[in-house]
């Protein structure tokens, strides 16, 4: 059981875990300020998700990460190779395994 979304979605959700979605430093203070327990920066990579749409890639990803007081998630194109190329200590997929 837990709350998953935008950070401003997160401040009304249940006090229970609470994961924020995060693309920019704007976002990662929102998070900060709703509690969330962790964010999931992404898209880090290009996804089948979303062809085409904008990607943080390594450089910014890990300026986001650096700068997060919250636990971090790499997500977005993510699969092994790639979350041990980041560096990333935790990644999720949704895509890759189907």
């Amino acid at each position: 059981d837990g709350a998953y979304g935008a950070p401003p979605r997160l401040a009304r959700g249940p006090a229970t875990l609470r994961l924020a979605t995060v693309h920019s430093l704007r976002e990662l203070a929102a998070a900060a300020r709703a509690r969330a327990d962790a964010v999931l920066v992404s898209p880090v990579f290009p996804t089948r998700a979303h062809p085409g749409a904008p990607v943080l890639g390594p450089v910014r990803f890990r300026l986001l990460a650096a700068r997060s007081p919250i636990p971090v998630i790499a997500l977005g194109g993510m699969d092994a190779r790639r979350a041990r190329r980041l560096g990333a200590v935790a990644w999720a997929a949704i895509q890759a395994f189907s």
